[in-house]
């Protein structure tokens, strides 16, 4: 079958080559899928650099990827979940850098996919679980947010803006920071947007009418304003500053994880949750979907479409 390929770590995008590789093992308890579309995230680029080496080893050559959509054309063993044809998404990270997503086909654990309803395109299928994933984990962690204020950094980006549809339906009043171009995006969402500027933390209180009960952190480098803001009581995550696990936050990683992403289809078919997708690129750009990730200008979501 084809896939997208790196040979070694390399920070080079063009080093990424469409081959035909083996085709997958459908091991017990998983599904094959073939793959109808596949989201682009931050960490498919971090990997391919190095920079998880010190967490997980790769199998070289390794097709990148861990977001998945598409249709089920076998079953391993014991799988009684599902069954051939089905549609099915789910985020596919495995153990060991190698069998990703940007392919034809991959065999993902039935633990971590659940089927996809016809309210999601398959871009829209293939772009949700992994960002999705991690905005409603990080949720999770703020607690009861009901009549409460949220501030979300990087409320715009790929997963902070579902994060914060996320927060808006349990009830949150939801602030974010984003750039200006950003900030209508964000009002259409119910969000009170703030500026990246000098002086945040002055601004984020002055808008809360006093200190805010729980902080999102989807950008990094923002723990003295997250404690400059947050009441005592407050709660506070982060998937990009692992730091704020010693200042009484919680440090995200989100788990592949079928019924969590059954949790989002849920929000999604309850009209409570909207996937934007802001481009589609085919197997042989791969290195054109991670240039444009890499930006940090884009908002929603990347997808590899093989």
């Amino acid at each position: 079958m084809r896939a997208a390929v790196y040979d070694h770590y390399t920070r080079d995008d063009d080093d990424i080559v469409v081959r035909d590789v083996a085709e997958p093992k459908v091991f017990p308890g998983s599904v094959l899928i073939e793959v109808r579309a596949a989201g682009v995230n931050p960490v498919d680029w971090k990997a391919m650099a190095g920079g998880l080496d010190p967490l997980i080893d790769a199998q070289f050559p390794v097709v990148p990827g861990w977001d998945v959509a598409g249709v089920v054309t076998a079953l391993g063993a014991d799988t009684p979940e599902f069954a051939v044809g089905d549609e099915v998404l789910g985020y596919a990270r495995k153990d060991v850098l190698g069998a990703g997503t940007f392919a034809e086909r991959v065999a993902v654990s039935a633990r971590a996919v659940t089927r996809k309803p016809p309210s999601l395109s398959w871009e829209q299928a293939g772009a949700l679980p992994l960002a999705g994933g991690t905005a409603l984990r990080t949720i999770d962690a703020l607690g009861d947010l009901e009549g409460r204020t949220v501030l979300v950094y990087g409320a715009a980006g790929g997963v902070g803006g579902l994060a914060v549809q996320i927060a808006r339906a349990r009830g949150a009043r939801v602030i974010g920071t984003a750039s200006a171009g950003n900030h209508d995006f964000l009002r259409g969402l119910g969000v009170e947007p703030v500026a990246y500027d000098e002086g945040l933390a002055d601004r984020v209180r002055a808008q809360a009418g006093g200190p805010v009960d729980a902080v999102a952190d989807f950008v990094g480098g923002q723990l003295d304003t997250t404690r400059a803001v947050l009441s005592e009581s407050g709660r506070h995550a982060s998937v990009a500053d692992s730091t704020v696990a010693q200042h009484g936050g919680r440090y995200i990683w989100v788990r592949p994880d079928g019924a969590e992403t059954a949790r989002l289809v849920g929000l999604v078919e309850n009209g409570r949750l909207h996937v934007d997708v802001a481009q589609t690129f085919p197997l042989e750009r791969v290195g054109d979907g991670f240039r444009a990730s890499r930006s940090g200008h884009t908002r929603g979501k990347l997808v590899i479409v093989p």
